[in-house]
């Protein structure tokens, strides 16, 4: 980490301060959202006890007061949190490389479903991080998804997403 003339952090990069608001306001919108779905559900006590969205709200609104807690707590520190640096940006591209194709794979698993969607990315990252041949890449990317259906769809009986080729194949 790099310093300044004072001694302190304060290279190019993400800073302190604006991950602690991001970070909390997207912990404060989780929790909203958990809220309004315990709403939806029914969230009061029924005279047979708790409905479906009671404890799910409780945690919503845990949620949202924890977030609400931290943002107070960054804006009171801002100006000493003002030269702190959280992640310097050339050490952010690994984190990068790692964390967007991992969000494409969480939107494909709603197109193609889990299996493929898994036997993609793990091939992917065999070829490309790990350097792998073609025989253990189509060994392993394609066997973990297999043993993944057998375990929770045949097994187990848990349906996780499909996609086009599972629903071809009539599940």
């Amino acid at each position: 980490m790099s310093e300044n003339a004072n001694g302190e952090a304060g290279g190019p990069g993400l800073r302190t301060r604006w991950v602690e608001l991001a970070v909390a306001l997207l912990i404060m919108l989780g929790g909203a959202v958990v809220v309004f779905d315990s709403m939806r559900i029914g969230a009061k006590w029924a005279s047979d006890g708790p409905q479906a969205g009671y404890f799910p709200f409780l945690v919503g609104c845990a949620l949202i007061l924890s977030g609400l807690a931290v943002v107070v707590g960054t804006l009171r520190h801002w100006s000493r949190l003002a030269g702190s640096v959280f992640v310097e940006y050339d050490r952010l591209k690994p984190v990068l490389t790692m964390l967007v194709p991992t969000v494409v794979y969480v939107i494909a698993i709603r197109y193609l479903g889990i299996y493929v969607a898994s036997a993609v990315f793990i091939g992917a990252f065999m070829v490309w991080k790990g350097k792998y041949g073609v025989v253990p890449t189509l060994s392993v990317s394609l066997g973990v998804p297999i043993v993944m259906f057998a375990l929770f769809e045949i097994w187990f009986l848990v349906p996780l997403p499909k996609g086009p080729l599972e629903r071809m194949l009539g599940y």
